[in-house]
C-alpha cells in the first residue's frame, strides 16, 4: 500500500465511524426514557419507526444534493446538521412525541450523509485500486459500538442533554478530521444506462434479494432499538447497564464485517450468508430460552455476527443482476430496505404488547431461516 493511499482510507473510515457513533450515543437512553414516560412496547415501536419514516421520505434527496455540493461537503454539512439536531433534541425531550420528532428529523438527514459517505468510499476505493468497502463499513460498526458503550457508562451518571451535546461535538470533530484526511475526492464520470427490463421485471428479480436484506436489517433494528430493553426485561440487567446488550451486538457485527471479506473470498457470499442465517436463528433461540445475562448476551452477539455480511452482499448481488443497471438494482433494494426498517419495530412492539418481549424476539428466528432459504440468490454477487 502506498503512503499516499493511507490517509484517504483512514479518513473515510473516520467518516463512517463518526456517523455510527453519533446516533448510537442516543440508543442506551431508551429504557430510561420508556420508564420515565411510561411508554408501552407498542407505542415505543411506533416512535422509533419515525427514524425509518424520515429515511423513506428523503430517499430521493441524496443524489441531487451530492451532485450539487459534492460528496465530501455533503458529509460535512449533514454531520453538522445531525449534531445540532441531536444536541437541541436532547435538551428538549419531554415525551414520546418529541422523541418521535427528533428521530424523524435525524432519519431524514441520515440517508443523505450515508449515501454521500458511500460515494466518498467508492471513489477512494477506485483511486487506490483495491477494496476498502468492508473495512469502512466495519468502521461504522466500530464507531456505533464505541458510541453505545460510552453512552451506556453515562446513563445514570450524566445528564442526557449534556452527554448528547458532548457526544455530538466529538463525532463532528472526528468527521472533520476524516474530511481533512480524505482530501479532494476525485470526480467520476457517470453515464446513463438503458434498462432491458421493465419495472415489474426489475422488481421480480430484486425481490428475493430485498427479502434477504430486510432479514439482515431486522437484526440491526433489534440491536438499535430493542437490545437494551431486552437485557433489562429478559435478563434483569439494571436499566443503567442494559446498553451493554446493544454494545455487544454492534461489536459482534463489527468483527463479522472485518472478517467478512476473507470469508466471502474463500466460500462465496451465498454460503457465508446462509451460515449467518444459521447464527441469527440459533443465537436468537438461545437468547429466547435464556434465564440470565450470559445466555442472552451470547445469543444476541451470535445474531449480530451473523448479520454482518448480509446487507453488503445483498447490495452487491443487486448491482450484478443481468439486464438491470447497477443503479436500478441498488435503488430498489435501498428503498425497499427502508420500508422494512419502518415496519420492523412496530411489529416487534405489537407482538411484545400482545405476548411478551421474549416471544417477540422470535421475529429474528424467522429472519435467520429466511436468509438460509434465500441466501442462494446472493450468488449473483460472485465475481
Amino acid at each position: 500500500m502506498k503512503r499516499s493511499h493511507l490517509a484517504p482510507i483512514i479518513g473515510t473510515g473516520l467518516l463512517f465511524a463518526s456517523n455510527g457513533a453519533m446516533f448510537a450515543s442516543l440508543l442506551p437512553w431508551y429504557p430510561t426514557l420508556m420508564r420515565e414516560w411510561g411508554l408501552t412496547e407498542s407505542v415505543f415501536g411506533f416512535i422509533v419507526a419515525c427514524f425509518a419514516l424520515g429515511s423513506i421520505l428523503s430517499s430521493a434527496a441524496p443524489a441531487p444534493i451530492v451532485r450539487h455540493f459534492g460528496p465530501l461537503k455533503t458529509v460535512a454539512i449533514g454531520t453538522i446538521l445531525m449534531a445540532v439536531v441531536l444536541s437541541l433534541g436532547g435538551a428538549t425531550l419531554t415525551g414520546g412525541l418529541t422523541l418521535a420528532l427528533l428521530l424523524f428529523v435525524i432519519g431524514f438527514v441520515d440517508p443523505i450523509v450515508d449515501v454521500a459517505q458511500n460515494v466518498v468510499a467508492v471513489r477512494v476505493q477506485d483511486n487506490v485500486g483495491f477494496s476498502i468497502m468492508s473495512s469502512v463499513h466495519a468502521s461504522w460498526s466500530l464507531g456505533a459500538a464505541a458510541g453505545g458503550a460510552v453512552a451506556t457508562l453515562a446513563v445514570g451518571h450524566l445528564d442526557m442533554a449534556w452527554y448528547l451535546l458532548i457526544a455530538s461535538v466529538v463525532a463532528t470533530i472526528v468527521a472533520g478530521i476524516g474530511c481533512i484526511l480524505v482530501g479532494e475526492v476525485p470526480d467520476q464520470k457517470t453515464q446513463e444506462e438503458s434498462e432491458s427490463r421493465g419495472n415489474w421485471a426489475i422488481l421480480w428479480l430484486v425481490l428475493p434479494i430485498v427479502v434477504v436484506a430486510i432479514s439482515g436489517t431486522a437484526v440491526e433494528e433489534v440491536a438499535n432499538n430493542w437490545a437494551a430493553l431486552m437485557a433489562a426485561q429478559i435478563a434483569g440487567v439494571p436499566v443503567a447497564e442494559s446498553g451493554v446488550a446493544l454494545t455487544l451486538m454492534l461489536a459482534a457485527q463489527c468483527v463479522g464485517r472485518f472478517l467478512g471479506d476473507p470469508m466471502i473470498n474463500r466460500w462465496g457470499r451465498d454460503t457465508v450468508a446462509r451460515f449467518g442465517g444459521v447464527l441469527i436463528a440459533g443465537g436468537t433461540v438461545a437468547a429466547m430460552l435464556s434465564t440470565g445475562e450470559l445466555g442472552l448476551f451470547a445469543g444476541l452477539a451470535a445474531a449480530g455476527f451473523g448479520c454482518a455480511t448480509i446487507v453488503p452482499s445483498a447490495f452487491t448481488a443487486a448491482s450484478k443482476l443481468p439486464g438491470i443497471s447497477e443503479g436500478a438494482g441498488l435503488t430498489v433494494v435501498s428503498w425497499l430496505m427502508r420500508i422494512g426498517f419502518l415496519a420492523t419495530s412496530p411489529i416487534i412492539g405489537l407482538l411484545a404488547t400482545a405476548t411478551s418481549l421474549r416471544l417477540a424476539l422470535g421475529i429474528l428466528v424467522v429472519a435467520g431461516l429466511t436468509i438460509v432459504l434465500l441466501g442462494g440468490r446472493l450468488d449473483a454477487s460472485r465475481d
